[in-house]
């Protein structure tokens, strides 16, 4: 049995069919993304479009990381109707439209490893569970550098500062406009602390749609520098010394409307299920950092100093807690949410989000108890107080984050045995070449004196 399209889905295919040949649209790709989250494409002439959104393209998937073995590669991507985009001439220099797409099989089944099915698969369980939206809400920050080859600035400026009016502002400003154009909501943008970094955040929206928009989103960050001749890298820690790259996530779950992470009556606006869901990132986290947080670059990131969180525990207006309670609309049933500071931009958002909804189902299927909250700065704790206060560490680098994710059952349930052990195999291989690497670092500091 091969790929049948409902007669919904037909009625919807003739409409884009008519709106591609309104708009001139010469080429349609076709979007979906490997098990790190690389962006991948299939360009398509226009002659190929109808049959396309009917029957799904077919590719070879062993030359797609983590995808099939060479004796079962043939996958189909099938195009996800919902996502059709025209892209703004400005951005892509032609009539171009896009689409996300299903990975399935030869035989119009599923695919197991295509990581947007996953996110799928774990909002379905959230569903039995008793809610019907994940909402998200990230924080991207990243870095502008004058080329891909060295960390040279674009600016000097800090947090928040709009003077001087230089490239990086405009480029920045440019990128927030072109959003905008594809119906990506942005809250607001602003310089981070660290010269040349910068942070657009996007408007809270359903799991899966934001998973989506995270890839448009890096995606037209570095067209349009590469525009004005630059290079933008969502590198977690491109530069000793200063901040590295984050990407906070905003979350709460929703049943029927109603946020039920708000308790008015609660001290602080929480509801049990949210305290559950908050026990159960804090419980599982150091199993989900492979994921998360998935190169060796992450982990210079994630240590104490950089505003990047290294300990275990949870807080209001406290910054060097792994999970936060924003306040600036404290009380409003909506707007109650929690904020989990430890992924960076350079994880695979559909498997980031489905780890962290997992784990926080996971607390409020077990009511696993939320240790007390800490308001007092940890970075400045000894360890001896951190140890009374039961505050534990996140992994301290790659090999250790992945031995933890090895012997997690719940990220194995949460990605599937397919993925599971790819994902695994590819942190292994990555860990060994960094591990055998001579570095830079090793060169300068031991081979004048050794």
């Amino acid at each position: 049995m091969g790929i049948e399209r409902s007669a919904e889905e037909k009625a919807q295919i003739k409409d884009i069919l008519k709106l591609a040949q309104d708009n001139n649209i010469q080429i349609i790709k076709l979007w979906f993304v490997d098990i790190l989250g690389n962006l991948k494409s299939l360009s398509l002439s226009h002659r190929e479009f109808e049959y396309a959104l009917h029957e799904g393209m077919g590719f070879d998937g062993s030359s797609v990381e983590g995808f099939a073995r060479l004796y079962e590669s043939d996958l189909v991507a099938l195009p996800d109707l919902s996502t059709f985009q025209i892209f703004p001439p400005d951005l892509t220099g032609a009539p171009i439209a896009r689409f996300f797409c299903d990975i399935k099989t030869t035989t119009g089944e599923q695919f197991e490893g295509d990581p947007r099915y996953i996110l799928k698969k774990n909002l379905a369980a959230m569903k039995k569970a008793g809610f019907d939206q994940f909402m998200v809400g990230p924080e991207l920050e990243y870095f502008y550098f004058k080329d891909d080859k060295h960390t040279e600035l674009l600016d000097s400026a800090g947090y928040f500062d709009t003077i001087p009016l230089d490239m990086s502002y405009a480029v920045r400003r440019e990128t927030m406009q072109m959003l905008e154009k594809l119906n990506i909501r942005v809250e607001y943008s602003h310089h981070e602390v660290s010269p040349s970094q910068h942070e657009i955040d996007l408007r809270y929206t359903e799991a899966l749609k934001m998973a989506d928009q995270v890839i448009t989103y890096k995606t037209v960050v570095k067209q349009i520098a590469a525009k004005h001749g630059i290079y933008a890298t969502f590198m977690p820690k491109p530069i000793s010394g200063i901040n590295g790259s984050g990407m906070h996530v905003h979350q709460s779950l929703f049943s029927q409307g109603k946020n039920m992470f708000f308790n008015e009556n609660d001290e602080y606006f929480l509801s049990d299920t949210a305290k559950h869901y908050i026990a159960g990132i804090l419980t599982h986290v150091r199993e989900l950092c492979a994921v998360t947080n998935q190169w060796v670059n992450s982990y210079k990131r994630l240590v104490p100093g950089y505003e990047a969180p290294a300990y275990i525990a949870w807080g209001r207006k406290n910054r060097s807690t792994l999970v936060r309670l924003p306040q600036a609309k404290a009380g409003k049933a909506n707007a109650t949410r929690i904020e989990c500071r430890f992924p960076d931009p350079a994880c695979n958002p559909y498997l980031t989000f489905a780890v962290m909804l997992g784990a926080g189902l996971d607390g409020i299927k077990k009511k696993l108890p939320l240790m007390p909250i800490t308001e007092e700065n940890i970075f400045k704790m000894t360890p001896e107080e951190r140890k009374e206060l039961g505050i534990e560490t996140l992994p301290a680098y790659l090999y250790e984050a992945t031995n933890l994710t090895r012997n997690s059952k719940l990220v194995r349930h949460i990605l599937g045995d397919h993925t599971f052990e790819k994902f695994i195999a590819n942190k292994d291989i990555e860990w060994e070449r960094y591990r055998t690497h001579v570095s830079d670092y090793e060169i300068s500091r031991y081979l004048s004196v050794l």
